[in-house]
């Protein structure tokens, strides 16, 4: 490729950052700057022209209220893009918006991005041409759990074992770490959007009431837990009845909503216990001294820890600052792109990262 002068300058002058782009949040961390953005991964687009009107935080307050000529919907599902074109506008917005103190005008940064550790090739191809085609000078992709074990401050490249466990929108990623490698991992399309159906569906089957999305996420936050309280909570839930199709209010229990996410809180807790069975009873014997971290937004559900701890019989913490530990973790990566270059996944046989 021919040295293009304007190009260079114009990465000269533009920011290293790092992305989380996830299922239900994007979050960009900015070389010393730290993170600047963390908004919902949501974007208004007119239905006709599919030119997004709102992305972000604007967006998710549009989300059921939108005309019939206009849609809310989330570009990335289960942690990978099923909108290209709407997750290259939403990327080059972010992009743009990390830059908005720059005086480059048209910013050409270096990324690093986090993806799921069972992403596919063909998924990890599309994240990396999504994040070029709105902007980045360079893309290296990373696997979330190593993300945000460093994010985290565990210890992974030395050679007693961590483990982590990163609850997000769309996935659930859980990997022993030891000597910077992975041992062992799991990757699970059940995490906090999974359990948001749960309740949507519970409350339909239960009380013939329709509630939307954000109102199953209020809910699961608020009330929500994954073993019982020392004192259970109620919340107001509002809705429509499917049988009079009139607005209708309700008084839902903890209790209640423990029983309606209880089935994907399970496959968590099974997954993180199949791993541990396929793991060297070696590190198993670390994790007994260490513990398993706990990271993203899923990892804030009430008394989850309580719960890992009494079925797994090994001591469970949440990491300092959950939902931003992926995040960080791409913005440890760019600070030395060199020493971290073992995390990077690679992309393809060509040799691209």
């Amino acid at each position: 490729m021919a040295f293009n002068p304007l190009s260079w300058l114009m990465g000269l002058f533009s920011l290293d950052i790092g992305i989380d782009l996830g299922t239900a949040n994007t979050l960009v961390n900015v070389r010393g700057k730290g993170i600047v953005i963390n908004e919902p991964s949501w974007v208004v687009i007119d239905k006709r022209s599919r030119r997004p009107l709102a992305i972000g935080a604007q967006a998710k307050e549009m989300v059921g209220r939108t005309p019939a000529n206009v849609v809310a919907i989330r570009p990335l599902r289960d942690g990978v893009i099923s909108e290209f074109e709407i997750t290259q506008a939403m990327l080059g917005y972010f992009i743009g918006k990390a830059h908005q103190q720059s005086i480059v005008p048209m910013p050409r940064p270096r990324v690093v991005i986090g993806i799921p550790s069972g992403a596919t090739e063909v998924e990890k191809r599309a994240v990396y041409d999504a994040s070029m085609a709105a902007g980045a000078r360079e893309t290296y992709l990373i696997e979330e759990p190593r993300a945000a074990a460093l994010g985290a401050g565990l210890p992974i490249t030395e050679v007693r074992g961590s483990m982590i466990v990163d609850i997000g929108g769309g996935t659930t990623e859980v990997a022993m770490i030891s000597m910077g490698g992975i041992v062992v991992s799991r990757s699970l399309r059940v995490a906090g959007d999974e359990m948001d159906q749960d309740i949507v569906t519970y409350i339909r089957n239960r009380y013939n009431l329709f509630i939307g999305e954000r109102m199953a996420e209020q809910v699961k936050i608020t009330i929500g837990s994954a073993f019982p309280l020392p004192t259970e909570r109620t919340m107001v839930v509002r809705g429509r009845n499917l049988v009079t199709g009139l607005p209708e209010a309700i008084e839902v229990s903890s209790v209640e909503i423990r029983e309606a996410i209880s089935g994907s809180v399970q496959v968590i807790v099974d997954t993180i216990r199949d791993a541990l069975d396929e793991a060297p009873p070696e590190i198993v014997a670390d994790l007994l001294e260490t513990g398993i971290c706990l990271a993203g937004g899923g990892s804030q559900l009430l008394s989850l820890t309580e719960r890992l701890s009494d079925e797994l019989k090994i001591r469970v913490w949440v990491a300092e600052d959950p939902l931003t530990c992926v995040v960080r973790g791409a913005g440890l990566v760019l600070e030395n792109l060199e020493q971290y270059s073992q995390f990077l996944a690679s992309l393809d046989r060509s040799g691209n990262r």
